[in-house]
This record gives C-alpha cells, structure tokens and sequence, in this order.
C-alpha cells in the first residue's frame, strides 16, 4: 500500500471518532429495564412515615405482651415479682447492703419471731430496697401491733419500734372464745391460761361496748366482784350472769341507777345469797324477782297448809 492509501484510512478513522465523539453515531442499543411491580398503597405509607426497625420493635412488644399474658394467665405473677425482687436484692447484698442486724423494741406479748414474720423481712432483704413504709404497713395488720416504726440504718441496721395493743377481756361470739383489746380488735383466737382471768363479754357487738359497761361496773366493786360475765342482749341492753348462775336483768337506759340500786339490795337484803335465779330490773318502778324451783316449791307449799280452827288446841 502506498502513502495515499495510508492517509485515507486515516481521513476515515478520524471522521469515524468524530462523529462518536458529537453523538451523531447510530445509537447502541440497551436492553430496557423489566418494570417492578408498584407496591400496595398503605405498606408504602407505613415505609415512608414509621421510623427505621419499627417492625422489629413491634415484634418485640408482641412476643413481650404473649409472655406477659401466659404469666397472667397462668398465676405466676407473685413468683416473678418474687423472683425480681430477690434478683434485685442479691445484687444489694452483694453490693455491701445486706441487713446484718435488726433490733426490735417495744414488744411484749409478741416474741421476734413473730414480729419478723409480721414484718415481711427475711434473710434475702437487703436495707438499700426496704420499702420502710411497706414493712410498716405489714406490722400494722398484725393485731397485737397498734404503731410501728421502721428505721433504716446504712449500711446494714435495722431497727423496728412498736407499741402493743393490751388483752382487754374474753369476747364470746356463737360459742367461740377470743382474746380481744379495749377497742374491740380480736388479738388472737385461741387461750392460753395468762388470760383466763380477763373479764368475760358474750354477745354479738359486745367486744366494741365492752370497754365503757365495764368502766361502770367498775364503779360497784360490790357487784362487779359477783360477776362472772356480762352479756349483751340484742345489741341494746345487758345482763348480768353473776358466779352462784343468778341472772341479773338490767335496762336498757339509766344503767347506773339500776347498779346503785342493785349493790343497796344486796347489802341490806343478801340478795345474791337468796334462793333466787333471777332478777329483773328493766321496769324503772319494780324489782321483780324469779325464786328457784326448790323455793318456789316450799313458798307454795306454805300456802297450801290448812288453816286452824278457832278454839282448836
């Protein structure tokens, strides 16, 4: 080939690069795009408007509320709470917080047993998560506790003041005897001989009016020291059921004067060592008095004797 041919197959390269360099050249041609499919309206508004991992979330408060429900539902709720609770204390404990001594005052009837079991406390508590005020709620329902106090020392005391109710008398309800204090509050359901010798009160509603009858009792030494128990009848008035089993029936008003009275009859007349089973006070006018069989029997006999004659030996 010569010169000629050379620089007209450069001429035609040269235009060749040209015309692809200004675009004039026939275009090549791409394969187009499959179309994806337009997605549903409202989970392309939930893309757009919720938060990055919000399904992950919602998955999670899921699963969170089954394993909440199935704990309901099961009754495992005070296990868990128990279970945290202790979790919790242990890491106190660990921590330093652990309650190493506890000192109870004020107690008298109650031994320290009975006071820690009352108050909730055990050896799992640690004093950095004891809810003084719950503890103290606790001692409070115990009945024998009237006050208390809880006082939280760091990093390991705990101190506990309470003040004791009193036994007041022996309440008698359908048969049942209980322990009760002066404001009527059932102390403990069972006897034990250090209290045979409080005063006896039978009766519905008898353990809440107790307190002011026997202060007025009190007022007649004479009387009160016959009583083996006071009974009261209907909720209203009350009886007397003195040691000998003569049953004294006083008014429903104007009780002291009925006592007064009573105490007079006995130190003028012995009337608590007659032949007697009764005795009714609630007519404000009268005394009436029930003989006992025996006595009524020799008072109708006397009555039946015949009568002697005029000038009969």
């Amino acid at each position: 080939m010569g010169p000629q041919t050379d620089l007209k197959a450069a001429a035609v390269g040269a235009a060749v690069l040209l015309r692809e360099r200004l675009g004039l050249g026939r275009a090549r041609t791409r394969p187009r795009p499959e179309r994806e499919p337009q997605p549903n309206r409202l989970i392309a508004l939930l893309e757009r408007y919720l938060p990055n991992r919000a399904g992950a979330t919602a998955t999670l408060l899921i699963l969170l509320g089954s394993a909440g429900f199935g704990v309901v539902e099961g009754g495992h709720v005070d296990e868990l709470t128990q279970a945290l609770s202790d979790a919790r204390n242990a890491v106190a404990n660990s921590a330093g917080f652990r309650i190493t001594s506890i000192v109870i005052n004020g107690r008298k009837q109650l031994t320290q047993d009975e006071v820690l079991a009352s108050s909730g406390v055990n050896g799992r508590s640690s004093l950095l998560f004891l809810d003084a005020a719950g503890v103290r709620d606790k001692l409070k329902a115990n009945a024998w506790i009237g006050e208390a106090t809880v006082l939280k020392l760091y990093p390991g005391q705990l101190q506990i003041d309470i003040v004791e109710r009193s036994a007041f008398a022996l309440w008698q309800q359908d048969g049942k005897l209980s322990v009760i204090s002066d404001d009527g509050a059932v102390l403990q359901q069972y006897l034990s001989h250090r209290f045979l010798s409080l005063p006896l009160v039978v009766g519905k509603g008898a353990e809440t009016r107790a307190r002011d009858f026997l202060a007025l009792l009190a007022r007649y030494p004479q009387v009160r020291a016959a009583t083996k128990a006071v009974v009261l009848v209907g909720e209203r008035r009350w009886n007397l059921r003195l040691k000998d089993g003569l049953d004294i029936r006083l008014p429903e008003h104007d009780v002291g004067n009925a006592l007064t009275e009573l105490s007079k009859l006995d130190k003028e007349n012995h009337l608590f060592s007659r032949d007697i089973v009764a005795v009714d006070m609630r007519l404000p006018d009268r005394v009436t008095v029930q003989l006992s069989d025996d006595a009524a029997k020799a008072r109708d006999d006397s009555f039946k004797k015949p009568k002697k004659k005029a000038g009969d030996a």
